[in-house]
């Protein structure tokens, strides 16, 4: 019995050391993990908008492939010509989509009465040609005029004037550095709040919203009294362009 005691003894005293000793270490664990703050900051930067752009396609069909290609070609030639001849840039120009399938009709057949009709058949009768195409526009006082002169040149349909800066890349910067500039000084406020002092950035992340004014839709029909009325273009608002950026910054705090 005395044996049995001192080993149960033994053993209360060992799951005590073993507690002890484990409570340290989960403490040792916790102390290397330093407190930290998250703050979020916004920037914003607008900037008038000094570039249009907008899309044209041409369709043309033919009964052979080679046919519906030129007619489509001699269409898209004079219209990058008067592009060009309108002071956009061979460079401002650009083919999205070029798509060339043969097109069909569906064939019934002739039954007389009394006789087993076959059922129709889907026949080739030639070929279609879709090409569009992006222009950027620099003269933003002219959009409205190259508009009507495209649409006066036989383009199947003109879509998407947008109005947007063309070099984004310094905006967001520019708006980057107002985000990481309003989070550092809500860093520092929620310190003072607190009672601490603000150390090392532990951790960084950056979104990326942009945000674009809506496209001023364009419908082939206007392009028509464009022509009969001899009309210059109509007058386009580009408003402003929103950029901004918002970034989160994990700061240590002692």
């Amino acid at each position: 019995m005395r044996l049995l005691g001192g080993l149960s003894l033994a053993a209360v005293i060992l799951a005590l050391v073993s507690y002890t000793v484990l409570n340290f270490v989960q403490m040792q664990h916790l102390d290397m993990m330093p407190a930290t703050i998250s703050v979020t900051g916004e920037g914003e930067v607008l900037a008038v908008p000094d570039i249009g752009q907008f899309t044209f396609s041409v369709r043309a069909e033919a009964t052979e492939a080679a046919a519906a290609q030129e007619q489509s070609g001699t269409i898209i030639n004079d219209i990058l010509a008067f592009l060009e001849e309108s002071g956009v840039a061979e460079t401002d120009v650009t083919t999205t989509s070029y798509n060339l399938y043969p097109t069909y009709d569906w064939i019934e057949q002739i039954c007389l009465p009394g006789e087993f009709c076959q059922r129709g058949e889907q026949v080739q009768v030639g070929f279609e040609v879709n090409q569009s195409v992006q222009v950027k526009v620099r003269n933003t006082d002219s959009a409205s005029a190259i508009l009507a002169g495209v649409g006066e040149r036989q383009a199947t349909n003109i879509s998407g004037l947008n109005f947007v800066v063309d070099d984004t890349d310094t905006l967001m910067d520019e708006a980057r550095t107002q985000a990481i500039a309003d989070a550092r000084t809500q860093a520092e406020k929620l310190a003072v709040d607190l009672g601490v002092t603000l150390g090392d950035i532990t951790g960084y992340f950056e979104e990326d919203p942009r945000y674009a004014p809506a496209p001023f839709q364009v419908r082939s029909m206007a392009f028509d009294a464009m022509a009969e009325e001899g009309f210059g273009g109509a007058e386009l608002p580009m408003g402003e362009e929103r950029t901004v950026a918002r970034v989160t910054i994990v700061y240590e705090i002692n």
